[in-house]
């Protein structure tokens, strides 16, 4: 809404207020001047803490020539209080100080609310998540249609910006009463529908990170589905699962898949419980209801999206706010999205494409968007292209198969009145683009009003957030043909027509008999042009602010035309795969990461030509698996898209058998025997010679990802176990063997259970036994050497004797200081600071908060063991206690920091106090960055409960002061963070720097 313009005293006041933020946190402040106002809190919207304030305090007494008293540091909670010390001070034209920002804010009137159900906008560049983008809208204009839902044949259901945040801000509460923290990982296990949008907003604004999985479709693979889905939840560490009624009997059969998932809930319980209990109101506070500075940042992770893989391990990428806006604000350039789009999508929303590309790039540009279910379009194609029509859609995406699905499968008669000239951009990707299945469409409705220069083959992949290369709008699809020869050779395209690549024609425009589908059924022998000629459809450039490269196989940049694997980087590309340092080693080339595509370029156009895991080598040849699985599914009998091409070894022959695996519905024996043959007439009509073998199966035979994709290594693996065609088995008997899994892993759980209290109880029992003669001989013992030296020695017995590993690397860097240092440690748990005493040299002190003097028997400890104590809440009193700081460097004391100033259960780095790094600069003093990990499992906040796990401490490299002021201090801290957190990152801990500004 719209404010009333600040006097200038209050301008001048609040631009220094952002200077001085802006220096304390740099980037955060400035991404969201809204937020800033005579209102806001100095140390929760604005990050000042006393240090800030002190600095901000000075730059106002100097910009307006007033001495400010003193209790202004300890007293002032808003820049209204610091307007009002200034007109007291004399300074004039302070008027309405506490009027201003906010209050006028609430006061605009509803006819400039109203205004702002106006055009469909685009969220600002300044918005840095998902969910300041849900709030922009919802604020601009609440009662605007965000997507209408289509639920089968029933009428559609439409949900607002506004009822989409007020239901996600119930969830989060409710997600909050069940104890939920930030940053854990919650699993959303939903059909696509209103329920999904608002859990998955639910979980963002709640502070945890969604998991998207694809609900059970066939009880036949019920038992593989939970098994690919118990993987996916216990790499992500999920703690809870979201699901919907109908499938909670199977939802809680996974959930004793997964020791770590403690809850099964449905949207409507969390909606119903997230009222006003402790954990609801944590979680609205987290969600920024307030419009404080708790909401999600751009570095934290929006999203972890798990790739289809084969039977392996499932790999989880890492998506940060920053990595999706950053690829749907490169794709709206790209696209050149505006007002007048509408989108149309049935993709399922446990896809990136359906998930980014449909849903979060309407929700970004406004966009209204008309979804239906993935089932109701493989039931019924053609109700895709009627909404289409219906909505005017302007832009649409689906896979390769969609698009030859509906040239074969919608009737006529069911196009009756459709007109498909809105539709301007029909993205084709997720899986190869076939040039056939491009013609056919085309050819096929063109008289239905879709323009051929619609269609656009784009290429993306999970690791890159959603897309990466993008053609140009209007242009049409291109086809390269090579010659088949050198490429499967040598990698080497060369181009057969001299204007290659060129525009493809619709398929009513080209001879049938140059398609591989029609020449394989007409037997076209090994002698014609598709055993010559291969064809690559063009994946457009890549997106602005992104960049590819091509290199072989020693990782040297090659030419265009020549091909290899495809390596990328840009803002959308992820840091790695979660808590999978041996799969993100893999996915990194240096700055770049490893598609794990092949391709080759010509000028800034990219062809894709298959996956490096999926090529067969075959007596000296690469053979692409995709174009065959095409010739093949388009033989009379074969099942289209049911088909796998892949290779076996053969070690005597010191090359790769191929195999082809295709589905049919055929029984007798005489017409499978036609099959085989028909199927080898096309591979040699493709590739010039036959298969090693053709598998027949039946239908469902060949494993699929949960997006339609074929999977080639899983159909490899069944294939090599003999267990191919051998179905699944009965369901009653699939849910016993789950239900005896579950069991194993109940009896498990139930085990560590009863064992954690006892556990407890003899680490509890050594503490006392240790502590209580520790404390004696600290309290008697002269020398504060030696007694340094018993407490290491105290601290480590304790740790060996509970059975707790403790790991230390990088002491070298702290034996070689040549004078006193500053350790920054990041802050854990309440045993953080013993670790360190049992890790760390013991000439080290600690700098600790005052409040630990409440106590005798910690004051004397701290007392006798040398600690610095500072005062963390009142204003006056930190900012003074800097130069004892830089005076104890100075006379040469080491000392240990925790410049959180205080830790929560939730795991990141939150932000950092200036005051020890004042204190460093001043006296010139290096400042060692060290990554704690390991505390907080063994030890959790507000918890008694000891857990076995293993402490490490990694001391990173110095970092000097290049000066002695306060900028230099600033720089200073910033260095520090920036190097402990790079550190901790492998570990899994996110930035929580904005969070950090509300303690």
């Amino acid at each position: 809404m719209r404010t009333t313009a600040p006097p200038p005293v209050e301008h001048e006041l609040l631009r220094l207020a952002r200077e001085v933020a802006r220096e304390m946190r740099p980037g955060q402040v400035e991404a969201a001047p809204q937020r800033i106002d005579m209102g806001s809190s100095l140390e929760r919207d604005l990050g000042l803490d006393s240090l800030g304030r002190a600095e901000l305090v000075a730059r106002l007494e100097r910009a307006f020539a007033v001495r400010l008293p003193e209790d202004v540091l300890g007293g002032a909670e808003t820049p209204a209080d610091l307007a009002r010390a200034l007109a007291a001070a004399g300074v004039e034209g302070v008027a309405g100080a506490a009027a201003t920002g906010k209050a006028a804010a609430a006061g605009a009137s509803a006819a400039e609310a109203a205004a702002f159900e106006g055009p469909a906008e685009a969220a600002p560049e300044r918005t840095r998540s998902l969910v300041e983008v849900l709030e922009w809208h919802a604020d601009r204009h609440p009662r605007r249609r965000h997507l209408l839902f289509y639920p089968g044949d029933e009428a559609p259901r439409e949900l607002t910006y506004g009822d989409l945040l007020l239901r996600a801000r119930r969830v989060a509460a409710g997600l909050g009463d069940a104890g939920i923290e930030r940053g854990q990982a919650v699993a959303l296990m939903l059909p696509s529908g209103h329920d999904y949008f608002v859990a998955f907003f639910g979980v963002l604004l709640a502070g945890a990170v969604p998991v998207p999985l694809y609900p059970p479709a066939r009880r036949s693979q019920i038992e593989d589905h939970l098994r690919r889905q118990a993987g996916i939840l216990t790499t992500s560490q999920a703690v809870a699962l979201v699901t919907f009624p109908e499938v909670m009997t199977v939802a809680r059969l996974l959930r004793a898949q997964v020791l770590g998932l403690g809850r099964v809930m449905t949207v409507a319980e969390l909606e119903e419980g997230g009222g006003g209990g402790r954990g609801g109101r944590q979680a609205s506070a987290a969600a920024g209801e307030g419009g404080g500075a708790g909401g999600p940042e751009a570095a934290d992770v929006a999203l972890l999206q798990f790739t289809s893989g084969s039977t392996g391990r499932p790999k989880g990428v890492v998506l940060t706010h920053a990595n999706l806006l950053a690829n749907l604000r490169a794709l709206g350039q790209a696209v050149a999205i505006g007002p007048q789009d509408v989108v149309v999508s049935w993709l399922p929303l446990y896809h990136d494409m359906g998930l980014i590309g449909a849903w979060m790039a309407s929700l970004y540009f406004g966009m209204p968007l008309v979804l239906m279910s993935p089932l109701g379009f493989l039931a019924r194609p053609a109700r895709w292209l009627q909404l289409l029509s219906r909505h005017r859609g302007t832009l649409s995406a689906a896979p390769n198969f969609a698009y030859e699905l509906c040239a074969r499968k919608v009737a006529d008669e069911e196009l009756a009145g459709v007109d498909l000239s809105a539709w301007r951009f029909a993205l084709n990707g997720a899986e190869p683009v076939s040039p056939e299945a491009i013609g056919r469409f085309t050819g096929r409705f063109r008289r239905y009003g879709f323009r051929p220069e619609a269609m656009a083959p784009v290429y993306g992949l999970a690791e890159c957030s959603l897309a990466l290369a993008i053609p140009p709008l209007g242009r049409g699809p291109v086809v390269d043909v090579v010659e088949r020869e050198a490429f499967e050779r040598s990698g080497r395209a060369v181009p057969l027509a001299p204007d290659s690549p060129q525009r493809l024609p619709a398929a009513e425009e080209r001879p049938a008999e140059t398609t591989k589908a029609g020449a394989a059924a007409a037997g076209e022998g090994p002698g014609g042009p598709e055993a010559r000629e291969l064809r690559f459809v063009g994946c457009g450039m890549p997106l602005p602010g992104h960049e590819l490269r091509i290199v072989d196989a020693a990782g040297h940049e090659v030419g265009d035309r020549q091909e290899g694997s495809l390596h990328f980087r840009g803002p959308s590309a992820t840091s790695g795969y979660f808590r999978d340092a041996e799969a993100t080693r893999g996915l990194r080339r240096g700055e770049w990461l490893d598609s794990g595509d092949r391709a080759y370029t010509v000028g800034r156009e990219v062809f894709i030509t298959g996956r490096d895991k999926d090529i067969i080598i075959r007596a000296g040849r690469n053979l692409y698996p995709h174009e065959l699985e095409a010739a093949v599914g388009g033989v009379a009998g074969i099942r289209q898209g049911c088909v796998a091409v892949f290779g076996v070894a053969d070690r005597a022959a010191g090359t790769e058998r191929l195999v082809v695996l295709a589905e049919t519905r055929a029984t007798a024996e005489t017409e499978r025997q036609r099959l085989r043959e028909a199927v080898q007439d096309a591979t040699v009509a493709l590739l010039g010679e036959p298969a090693d073998e053709v598998v027949l199966a039946p239908p469902h035979a060949v494993p699929k990802t949960s997006s339609g994709k074929v999977r080639r290594t899983a159909s490899r693996e069944l294939y090599l176990a003999g267990r191919i065609g051998q179905g699944s088995a009965a369901m009653g008997l699939q849910l016993a063997r789950l239900a005896l899994a579950g069991a194993r892993v109940q009896l498990g759980r139930a085990g560590r259970a009863a064992w954690a209290p006892l556990y407890s109880a003899y680490v509890w029992t050594i503490y006392v036994l240790a502590g209580v003669p520790l404390w004696l001989a600290v309290a008697l013992l002269p020398g504060l050497g030696r007694r340094r030296r018993l407490t290491r020695a105290a601290a480590r017995l304790m740790f060996r004797c509970a059975g707790l590993p403790l790991r230390a690397r990088g002491l070298e860097h702290l034996a070689a200081r040549a004078a006193a240092c500053l350790v920054a440690v990041n802050h854990a748990s309440y045993l953080d600071a013993v670790a360190l005493t049992a890790m760390l040299p013991p000439e080290f002190g600690y700098v600790a908060k005052r409040e630990l003097e409440d106590s005798f028997l910690t004051r004397v400890m701290m007392r006798r063991l040398g600690a610095l104590l500072v005062e963390r809440f009142d204003a006056v009193q930190s900012a003074g206690e800097v130069p004892r700081a830089a005076a104890a460097l100075a006379a040469g004391e080491s000392l240990v920091i925790f410049p959180e100033g205080t830790f929560r259960r939730a795991p990141g780095l939150r932000t950092f106090r200036l005051g020890g790094f004042l204190a460093a600069a001043q006296a010139g003093a290096p400042v060692f960055p060290a990554a704690l990990h390991g505390t907080r499992h063994v030890f959790r906040d507000d918890a008694a409960i000891f857990r076995r796990g293993t402490v490490e401490v990694e001391v990173l490299p110095p970092i000097w002061p290049d000066g002695d002021d306060w900028a230099a201090a600033l720089r200073l801290r910033d260095r520090v963070r920036a190097a402990m957190l790079e550190r901790l990152a492998r570990d899994g801990e996110p930035d929580l720097a904005a969070a950090a500004g509300s303690d």
